[in-house]
């Protein structure tokens, strides 16, 4: 089945892990997890692609783990947090698969989260603004005429209170 388009999607660069993407990524994550266990290392490197055959991936999935692809392993559904396990059982860095994944160097990685990370200006998704305040309007369209129709209620109570 293939992902419904979200508002969200065009955000440059990102791929926002929500409920869809943590289904479709099930495999990705739950293998990542496995490589918290020692035996679990040694067997995935001594036989990287046979290990990856009980986690039931599609073949885009296991293709991005077999080459570090960590940018299609977020976007097939792999969240950051698992897919920097199989980072560390190579042995690298968070910050070095973060550099590898934004296209930079370690050093360069670093000084830019040192200055307060990546502008926002070009990152930001522009192309949806008019069509996410109208879907917030229309959410709070009925949450409003209910507490108009609330208010309504109270002020007739009340005046016949009075009567």
């Amino acid at each position: 089945m293939a992902r419904r388009e979200q508002l969200y999607d065009d955000i440059p660069g990102t791929f926002v892990f929500d409920a869809e993407r943590s289904r479709e990524g099930y495999g990705i994550n739950m293998f990542c997890m496995s490589l918290m266990k020692d035996e679990n290392r040694k067997a995935f490197k001594a036989d990287e692609a046979e290990y990856l055959k009980k986690f039931h991936l599609t073949l885009e999935q296991e293709d991005a783990i077999l080459k570090r692809n960590y940018n299609r392993m977020l976007e097939l559904g792999g969240n950051i947090y698992f897919t920097a396990k199989l980072g560390a059982t190579d042995g690298h860095s968070f910050q070095h698969l973060a550099a590898v994944m934004t296209g930079s160097t370690q050093d360069d990685y670093a000084k830019m989260m040192l200055g307060g990370g990546r502008n926002v200006e070009g990152n930001r998704s522009k192309s949806r603004k008019p069509a996410v305040k109208a879907r917030a309007k229309a959410k709070a369209k009925p949450k409003a005429k209910a507490k108009s129709a609330a208010k309504s209620r109270a002020k007739s109570k009340s005046s016949s209170k009075r009567k």
